[in-house]
């Protein structure tokens, strides 16, 4: 019996040590989750590379930091003490994301295949966390024998136990829950007061002098005014809108915080030059990810982002 208390007392120490330092073992019921950001509840939570304890551990989070859930995942058979329900989440900033150096061009850091995985680590054992298409840049931070390590990009992601976030309660949520208010009674219409009768006392009789009659004044046609004319303003003093013609290449945005998914790159420097943007549902700017470009459109800073402008596009043409 002895023996049989300490097996399962290991096997709960086992599931802790997978589940995080500063998570519990116990299954807590968790929230349901919706895409959009939430705040971690646990300390030393485990990111992992897939939703299973199984999985390697990316990084570790600390109560109170924030994290963009992408969608929720439920496993239909988890094994013994792992929990059920996950959270799909945008990719670490402080975690690692590695490609093989081999699919990389050295020259402008572009992803050569139709499709590249993105790992955990340096190595083909560790766990996919998105992919990269022909044409995306990348970012190096280092290099580890045959493996790159790059910033994430936007569409990495990542693994958490559901239950270790929280998410605050939308406006619609609040408005679907709060009950129906009471019936406010009609209040019922105030009675006006009964007229107030003056009785007169009878007086001596007087006798009316006969007015004489009231002359109206003569009608007098107001003199003719022109009509108002209210000029125009010049052109000359309107805020004229910024009209820029840019050349460069077209590129996937890296960061998470970008304004838009797409930018142009200097061929010579590799930096941005714009952020890209449309209003037009005809103009899919991913047909041009990676091509030299001439854009002309209305340029603009967004608030986030001060020193690299927006181009609204006008007109977008490949170069020959």
């Amino acid at each position: 019996m002895k023996t049989t208390f300490l097996m399962r007392l290991a096997f709960v120490c086992a599931v802790a040590l997978a589940l995080g330092p500063g998570a519990s073992v116990a299954q807590q019921p968790s929230a349901e989750l919706q895409p959009g950001p939430a705040i971690v509840t646990g300390e030393n939570v485990n990111v992992r590379g897939r939703p299973t304890i199984r999985s390697e551990v990316i990084t570790r989070l600390n109560r109170g930091e924030t994290v963009v859930v992408l969608e929720k995942v439920t496993l239909p058979k988890p094994g013994p003490g792992e929990p059920a329900e996950w959270a799909k989440i945008a990719f670490p900033t402080n975690a690692s994301v590695w490609v093989h150096a081999q699919f990389i061009d050295p020259t402008n850091k572009t992803v050569l295949p139709r499709r590249l995985n993105m790992r955990a680590g340096p190595g083909e054992n560790y766990s996919v966390v998105g992919t990269l298409e022909r044409g995306d840049a990348i970012i190096e931070v280092t290099t580890k024998d045959n493996w790159i390590q790059i910033v994430p990009p936007t569409n990495a992601y990542a693994y958490v136990a559901a239950r270790y976030l929280r998410q605050e309660p939308t406006a619609a949520q609040l408005a679907a829950a709060k009950p129906e208010g009471e019936l406010q009674p009609t209040p019922s219409p105030t009675p006006e007061p009964a007229p107030v009768v003056e009785t007169v006392a009878p007086g001596p009789e007087i006798v009316a002098t006969p007015a004489e009659p009231k002359v109206e004044p003569a009608p007098t046609t107001p003199p003719p005014t022109e009509p108002v004319v209210i000029s125009p303003v010049p052109e000359e003093q309107l805020q004229p809108k910024r009209i820029v013609q840019r050349e460069g290449i077209v590129r996937h945005s890296v960061s998470i915080q970008a304004p838009t998914l797409y930018c142009l790159v200097s061929p010579e420097t590799g930096r941005i030059i714009n952020y890209l943007y449309t209003t037009s549902t005809n103009l899919n700017l991913r047909r041009y990810k990676g091509l030299r470009v001439i854009v002309t459109g209305e340029e603009g800073l967004d608030p986030r982002w001060t020193n690299t402008p927006v181009l609204t596009i006008q007109r977008i043409y490949v170069v020959e």
